[in-house]
């Protein structure tokens, strides 16, 4: 079939597939264990799909509202103040997204103008800087390194300038497995005070920390919960990746320009799955008990590496 036009004018001209795609196809053709795809090779509980089952047969399969079912958005504020000690308002400043990317893409549209500069740590997951892209914003790299990854604020700090919009952090972090420190929350609140700069905090495997470890959430923290989109994963936290549901979280003047985008770029995510989960997360063991069950998968892969060519 002829092509129109002939030449195609790219807003990402320098974007090709995603890494993860060429991996997974690699890991598949070869018939290897694939490492580098953040999903699990393992089932999801029968008592969610059973949750789903049920409220498909019952009929809720037609839009849910925007932001998302109200029971879920309740139960997700009831797990983050359970958490994290932060109470936010399930009317007004939680949203139900369909996957964590397109939270945080989301965010970012909302927030950046043409021109706008992004902080963004590297290694970074592979999304952040498109995105930013294609906003017209300019993406700023500080580098994370060997070999703890941990942040170096005063570099930060001598980035910031005027034209600084948003600062994207990831803890627990993808792909060097950091888990940020309070200190370092503490630190960023700090080098924000009295800025208009927005966070978005990718917190997607906010369930995978080991060793005792405590995931710090900026919502533990009112000077950063004041501007920041918070965005986590339902398909990480549950095992269910392929559904592609996930929230974010935001103060309400935050979230009402978060909304304006999400209403005309996804409007809304499956009905079913939504009350599925709101139904799943009324035991908070099942989100508990993640860190000992991934500690444990953690410790038997260590031993088979150690003992291992590797």
């Amino acid at each position: 079939m002829p092509t129109f036009p002939a030449t195609v004018r790219s807003r990402l001209p320098s974007v090709g597939t995603t890494i993860f795609t060429v991996m997974s196809q690699m890991a598949e053709a070869s018939g290897a264990i694939n490492l580098s795809q953040g999903f699990p090779d393992f089932q999801a509980d029968d008592a969610l799909f059973e949750r789903v089952s049920h409220w498909m047969r019952a009929g809720a399969n037609q839009y849910a509202p925007m932001a998302g079912v109200p029971s879920l958005r309740e139960a997700i504020v009831a797990k983050v103040e359970a958490l994290y000690g932060a109470r936010y308002d399930p009317q007004h400043e939680v949203t139900v997204v369909a996957g964590a990317t397109q939270g945080l893409f989301t965010a970012i549209a909302a927030m950046i103008s043409p021109g706008d500069e992004v902080i963004v740590f590297e290694p970074v997951y592979d999304s952040y800087a498109p995105s930013i892209e294609l906003q017209g914003g300019v993406v700023v790299r500080v580098a994370l390194r060997a070999p703890d990854y941990r942040p170096d604020w005063s570099q930060v700090a001598s980035l910031i300038n005027p034209r600084t919009r948003m600062i994207m952090i990831n803890s627990p972090h993808n792909p060097t497995a950091t888990v940020w420190q309070a200190d370092d929350l503490r630190a960023l609140e700090r080098l924000l005070r009295g800025t208009d700069i927005v966070v978005v905090s990718d917190e997607v495997y906010e369930h995978i920390v080991f060793d005792g470890r405590r995931h710090e959430s900026v919502a533990r923290y009112p000077g950063l919960a004041e501007r920041s989109f918070v965005v986590s994963s339902f398909g990480k936290t549950y095992h269910v990746t392929g559904w592609k549901v996930g929230h974010v979280l935001a103060p309400a003047a935050l979230m009402a320009e978060f909304r304006k985008v999400h209403q005309f770029n996804v409007f809304t995510v499956a009905t079913p799955l939504q009350l599925a989960l709101a139904d799943y997360m009324s035991d908070p063991s099942r989100y508990l008990q993640l860190p000992d069950f991934y500690q444990s998968k953690r410790d038997q892969f260590v031993s088979l590496m150690q003992a291992s060519r590797f």
